[in-house]
């Protein structure tokens, strides 16, 4: 059968551009043994795609100029010559940008479609919700009546990230780009402070003021000025946890930031980056925490939706431009 796909059609230059991607029609193999036909419902768009559109990082699998992008994606089995999956299941894979794909069983999940709404197993209960509790309650280890900051905020892992820390008893402080999502962070998901770095002129400023006792735990997204000014303002003691730098993907030059290791060292500071993958064992117990929070009615989630395939490339280059608030979904 025949198939739409998105492919990368050139390594962009900063900001991805759509020249940088090229819809094509290709022709599908016949399904062998232990494959299945799969038409995918919601494909996931994520930053961390973007350091794989580079050919320059030999620690990163990139992309394949002409070969198509690929993401988290939930799909509907359509037809089977596997012994664990049958025709009507919902799995979760990662997934090439194509309308429909035969895929090996091996590297698929099935998922219980009845319990959650089915997109937030690409979300608050996938690598999302995963990757906040881990890096949160792993790493940084947060205690009842510290500060925390959470950049990229309004941002999928930021979203929930802050909520956990909220549940945990600290005072929560998140950074954003826009007083819409400002407004979010405090009115709907609890955030004690939130600040707007666009509108502020000097961050590290407003950082101090809001946290006038300092900064306990930074749970990093962003990298870049931001994490500089929260960098100025820890305390003795503190964790930091690099999750996300989407303020550097797209550089083209080498940035050069203030030289953090004295003030890492002057305040016993620890500084962990972190790849969720890494973590596989710990999966279970964060998905039963999430679970449970939503169920009770402590942990919220939100999602950004764009309909249709075709729309991935848009949706994708919209996560740098911070059109999304939560979750970036694309629904085919």
């Amino acid at each position: 059968m025949n198939t739409k796909q998105i492919v990368l059609a050139s390594r962009p230059k900063g900001i991805p551009q759509i020249k940088n991607f090229r819809t094509e029609l290709i022709e599908l193999p016949e399904i062998k043994t232990d494959e299945v036909l799969l038409k995918p419902i919601y494909f996931s768009v994520d930053p961390y795609l973007r350091s794989r559109m580079n050919d320059t990082k030999p620690d990163i699998q990139a992309f394949h100029i002409d070969q198509p992008m690929e993401g988290s994606a939930l799909a509907t089995v359509i037809e089977s010559e596997s012994d664990i999956f049958k025709p009507g299941d919902i799995v979760l894979g990662v997934l090439p940008w194509r309308e429909y794909t035969v895929a090996s069983d091996k590297g698929l999940q099935k998922v219980d479609a009845t319990q959650q709404p089915l997109s937030y197993f690409l979300g608050v209960l996938g690598l999302t919700g995963i990757t906040a509790y881990i890096g949160l309650m792993n790493i940084c280890k947060p205690l009842a009546g510290e500060t925390l900051v959470v950049s990229g905020a309004a941002g999928a892992v930021g979203i929930v990230a802050g909520q956990i820390a909220r549940l945990q008893g600290c005072r929560v402080v998140g950074i954003t780009g826009s007083d819409e999502k400002l407004r979010l962070l405090v009115g709907k998901y609890g955030f004690d402070e939130a600040i707007n770095y666009k509108t502020t002129t000097y961050v590290n400023k407003a950082i101090a003021t809001i946290c006038h006792d300092g900064v306990d735990v930074y749970f990093d997204n962003v990298g870049g000025q931001i994490s500089d000014a929260v960098i100025s303002n820890l305390n003795i003691h503190s964790r930091v946890v690099i999750c996300g730098q989407i303020a550097l993907y797209n550089n083209t030059e080498i940035p050069m930031g203030p030289r953090i290791q004295q003030t890492l060292l002057a305040k016993n500071v620890m500084m962990q980056g972190f790849n969720v993958g890494n973590y596989k064992s710990e999966f279970p117990e964060a998905i039963l925490h999430l679970t449970q929070w939503i169920k009770e009615g402590k942990l919220d989630f939100q999602e950004t939706i764009y309909e249709g395939f075709d729309q991935l490339p848009a949706a994708f280059i919209g996560l740098f431009t911070g059109v999304n608030i939560g979750k970036m979904i694309v629904k085919v």
